[in-house]
């Protein structure tokens, strides 16, 4: 795992595509039969990128405080938003664009030092080969199942074809993987609907590292990918290893007009410590209109996030992650040391907040916007038997942050918590 992955905490996603025109779901419309595959796409006539501009996306990003981006550089429509040699489907060729959008994001992002990252779909249900074995290369016993931009529908499996399919996939990921820049991170989608073994696993991830053997690649390569990816359910335990959960800020990851179902800046920031809290990043994600531009509300949490992060940018970066849940009802983070820990306060408190089980002696405690020093009282403890008392930290709604407060509490030494059931006190 590279370092600064785990470091970065943010990501941004970015679900740009002809899908957009008509504001209709991304690929999944015409395969689950929303609409015909022949009007879907229609919308490349529609799709005009006229308004789009690298930089501004590349700024709004940057001010985010997010760390690295991933764009869809070609989703399970099969339409490409770099110019490819292997296929006519993409926006260069077949849409009024005709611009490569991976390549003028690509160099935006770079120039800014931020982490470039591209989305690819290992499936593609425009390709005439895709559909041609069956997961696993079992043939279902009910065909009338069977959707035909997925698999075969007479249950007739060509592997010469499946062969085909798998080198285009290669040879359009040569293109991005030489074409754009230093490439830092792959994020595929669509390994489900194939065995790791038809997918050619593990000499498929192999044939990746040779263009650029520090590349991160997520969970979804059939299980030979270096970070696990949860979507939508925010993880409730840590997953195991390195991790990044992504979302989006409506219910829709590509541009939907009919979707108003937004969250709330303070619901975005939250969700945001709840995964650094357990070490993990979150990739938030932007749906642009056709145009490019990006509508006002998504831009707006972007602008949010960033500013919530900036004034509190130590409690974000370079931090591992806090304390149980258990010890505090909230999130929080720590310092790589263990000497400085961080506390999420998510809403205001009506007398004062409890911590427990804290073996440490206290040095200072601040709220990290404003730098105003508070008191504290700790309550009980059995000494002699090394059991710390509660700690009561006097924090009112007026000390608090509009949207999450962080509270900064700093130690001489690594903080140790207490993990017992407690002490029985008896006198003979």
């Amino acid at each position: 795992m590279q370092p600064w992955f785990e470091d970065a905490k943010l990501g941004i996603f970015i679900h740009y595509g002809i899908y957009a025109v008509d504001g209709v779901s991304e690929s999944w419309s015409f395969h689950n039969g929303v609409i015909p595959y022949e009007e879907y796409m229609k919308q490349l006539d529609g799709f005009t990128a006229f308004r789009f501009d690298a930089e501004h996306w590349a700024d709004l990003i940057e001010r985010s405080g997010a760390k690295y981006a991933v764009l869809t550089t070609k989703h399970h429509d099969g339409v490409a938003l770099f110019d490819t040699k292997y296929s006519d489907l993409s926006v260069v060729k077949r849409t009024p664009a005709r611009r490569d959008i991976v390549k003028e994001y690509a160099e935006a992002i770079s120039k800014r030092g931020i982490r470039l990252g591209l989305y690819f779909s290992l499936i593609d249900w425009s390709h005439p080969d895709y559909p041609s074995v069956y997961p696993g290369g079992v043939v279902p016993e009910d065909l009338s199942r069977v959707n035909r931009f997925s698999d075969p529908l007479d249950g007739v499996q060509d592997e010469e074809k499946w062969q085909n399919f798998l080198q285009f996939n290669r040879q359009q990921l040569s293109e991005i993987l030489t074409g754009y820049g230093t490439v830092d991170l792959l994020w595929f989608d669509g390994d489900w609907e194939r065995s790791a073994e038809q997918w050619g696993l593990p000499e498929f991830k192999e044939f990746l590292r040779s263009f650029n053997p520090e590349i991160l690649i997520n969970s979804r390569l059939a299980g030979h990918g270096d970070y696990k990816t949860p979507e939508q359910g925010l993880p409730i335990t840590r997953p195991e290893g390195p991790w990044e959960f992504c979302t989006t800020i409506n219910t829709s990851w590509g541009y939907q007009p009919k979707d108003q179902k937004y969250k709330t800046l303070k619901q975005i920031i939250r969700m945001f410590c709840d995964c650094i809290s357990m070490g993990g990043n979150m990739l938030l994600n932007i749906g642009p209109r056709e145009d490019g531009t990006i509508d006002p509300r998504q831009a707006d949490i972007l602008l949010g996030l960033g500013d919530w992060i900036r004034t509190h940018e130590e409690a974000v970066y370079g931090t591992v992650e806090g304390i149980m849940t258990r010890y505090w009802l909230g999130g929080s983070t720590l310092t790589k040391d263990r000497k400085t820990l961080y506390l999420f306060v998510y809403d205001d408190p009506k007398e004062s907040v409890c911590l427990k089980g804290l073996c440490n002696p206290i040095r200072k405690i601040t709220v990290l916007h404003s730098g105003k020093e508070l008191k504290y009282d700790i309550h009980g403890g059995v000494p002699w038997f090394n059991i710390p008392g509660t700690t009561w930290i006097d924090l009112t709604p007026g000390d608090c942050h509009e949207q999450v407060t962080v509270l900064k509490l700093e130690f001489a030494e690594p903080i140790e918590m207490y993990g017992g059931t407690g002490a029985v006190v008896t006198h003979n």
